[in-house]
């Protein structure tokens, strides 16, 4: 008999051990944060200035979506730039996450592919040496929200 309850206490205390703390559910990856939903610009910085109030409106209004398929779009909005910005373009991470490479620049002056500052549930931070002429090359810091 104390051997059967010896044996029921050690599978109760197993089953309690393996069941407990148990996670299923993974963090979000890159990839869930930002094809969430779409992203509108929020604020600008240029080697560490704030430099929001220099940015164009016909930018400020633009919503960037990013699709699963490594697709996305940008829509201009009420305000169109001239040149539009691209309506569509592709992207993945590269460097482990560390950066985002678009197909497409999506300001005037910048490359393709930006360092990722921050990415989560509200916020995408990126960042790229830009040259805006007649300055010289500057570190500038996008920041979009939800």
């Amino acid at each position: 008999m104390n051997k059967l309850i010896f044996a029921t206490v050690l599978c109760f205390t197993a089953l309690f051990f393996t069941d407990c703390n148990k996670n299923d559910n993974p963090p979000p990856s890159n990839t869930d944060y930002i094809t969430k939903s779409s992203w509108k610009f929020s604020s600008a910085k240029a080697g560490g200035t704030d430099v929001t109030s220099l940015v164009p409106a016909c930018f400020k209004d633009n919503t960037m979506l990013f699709l699963i398929n490594g697709t996305g779009t940008i829509n201009e909005s009420t305000n169109v730039c001239s040149p539009a910005s691209p309506a569509n373009f592709t992207w993945v991470f590269q460097n482990n996450g560390k950066e985002i490479n678009l197909s497409q620049p999506i300001i005037s002056g910048g490359s393709t592919v930006f360092t990722i500052v921050l990415l989560n549930d509200a916020s995408l931070v990126v960042s790229q040496t830009m040259t805006i002429a007649p300055n010289p090359p500057t570190m500038v810091e996008l920041t979009f929200t939800h």
